[in-house]
């Protein structure tokens, strides 16, 4: 079967390249029984590709069921996925087989694969691994052949380095990836798709379909679309239900499109290739502080090693021998960095990021990147914004009360 043929099969719009080859990998890989992760953004259309997969493989005859392992709550997800025996909890009044005993011989579609607590990710492991699995409360050992396609909007990359998701899991999973484009990297394609919506609403609502202005397709060409293909959909709804002029110009749809949230922050940027994402004001302030710390450190490095080479002339020694005798000391105490400071603030079981900090190494750092006087002045700034009401300065610094009381006792403020 050719992409076109697929496209028409599927419900899929649009000539993009970078989607061609997609569904060019999704069709080349279905008649094998290769293990097959699919990455996009959120509402880029990930979840017509399993649908691929298993209609173009040996399995199509075979079950095909799609879960979505974000949805399915912590403690119930084992039982769900594995099955359970009768009395294997307070709930289990009989037994129950799992999406992995049901779809034997067929496919499986893990969507959300990202959110899968570690436990549940062992189970999968093995299942990927010798097709064995043991139901809930059970001993006995079971086999099944399923052909499993999982999906994720998530970097499991990053989390795998945060501990989050299991390295051997990852590349089980990733043996071939199939990578969705979001919309902004398929421009050519937003036309297409808000001309199909569009007339799909209007037979809907019994309306007649939206034309659009040249600047209102301009308008819908440059925007960015973080919620890709079903943002677009959800926008041509709108317009369709609630605009009365069928002529659709760029103000019109202006009004609609959310406006992009104005950042204060300064950009970061080094050669370090450090990962900012995700993290908030004072997570930022910290990180800056030790890449500060880490940059005078070099430099005073740097200095000695001249010194000590005979680079600086005699006049200039002479001339700041006070700091040259400052550095000499300083080399004398020893310095304790942390690789990464900013991760003591993605466990999320810890009672607070201040509290973490605490935890680490003492830091030696010049007086003016003092982090107690940082903590201290953005203490002060949340309670004076506040009016002194300690339990909304807290949630605003993103802190316990206790740890609050604790702090304004350590600094007298």
């Amino acid at each position: 079967m050719d992409i076109q043929s697929i496209k028409q099969r599927f419900g899929i719009i649009g000539y993009s390249p970078r989607l061609d080859q997609a569904i060019d990998v999704a069709r080349q890989v279905a008649p094998t029984d290769i293990t097959v992760l699919i990455t996009g953004e959120s509402g880029t259309g990930k979840e017509a590709f399993p649908k691929i997969i298993h209609h173009l493989s040996a399995r199509k005859h075979g079950p095909y069921i799609a879960v979505n392992c974000g949805a399915i709550p912590e403690g119930t997800i084992d039982s769900e996925l594995f099955g359970h025996e009768k009395g294997s909890f307070t709930g289990a009044h009989e037994a129950r087989k799992g999406y992995f005993e049901v779809v034997n011989g067929g496919t499986i579609f893990l969507d959300e694969v990202a959110e899968l607590p570690l436990l549940t990710q062992v189970r999968l492991l093995r299942i990927l691994e010798s097709g064995e699995f043991i139901k809930v409360g059970a001993s006995k050992v079971l086999k099944t052949d399923v052909r499993v396609v999982a999906a994720t909007n998530m970097d499991l990359q990053q989390a795998v380095g945060t501990g989050k998701f299991r390295e051997d899991l990852y590349y089980r999973l990733n043996t071939v990836p199939i990578k969705v484009p979001p919309l902004r990297e398929r421009k050519e394609d937003i036309i297409m798709l808000f001309k199909k919506f569009s007339a799909d609403f209007a037979e809907k609502y019994r309306i007649p379909p939206l034309q659009l202005t040249h600047d209102a397709e301009q308008l819908l060409i440059n925007h960015r679309w973080p919620g890709n293909v079903r943002q677009l959909k959800n926008l041509a709804e709108q317009l369709s239900v609630i605009e009365k002029d069928r002529h659709i110009a760029g103000e019109a749809i202006n009004k609609y499109l959310p406006r992009e949230p104005y950042n204060p922050l300064p950009v970061l940027f080094n050669n370090r290739q450090d990962d900012v994402s995700g993290l908030n004001e004072r997570e930022i302030l910290y990180k800056l502080l030790f890449e500060m710390k880490r940059d005078i450190t070099d430099m005073k490095k740097i200095i000695m090693q001249m010194l000590e080479d005979g680079q600086v002339s005699r006049s200039f020694q002479e001339e700041h021998a006070h700091l040259i005798e400052k550095l000499s000391k300083d080399r004398e105490v020893p310095q304790v960095y942390h690789e990464d400071p900013v991760h003591i603030s993605r466990e999320s079981d810890h009672d607070d990021l201040v509290e973490s900090y605490e935890e680490a190494p003492h830091e030696y750092v010049e007086e003016s990147l003092s982090i107690h006087e940082k903590e201290k002045d953005l203490i002060e700034k949340a309670l004076q914004k506040h009016g002194g009401r300690r339990k909304k300065a807290a949630k605003e610094l993103g802190i316990s009360e206790r740890t609050l009381y604790r702090k304004i006792k350590e600094y007298q403020i």
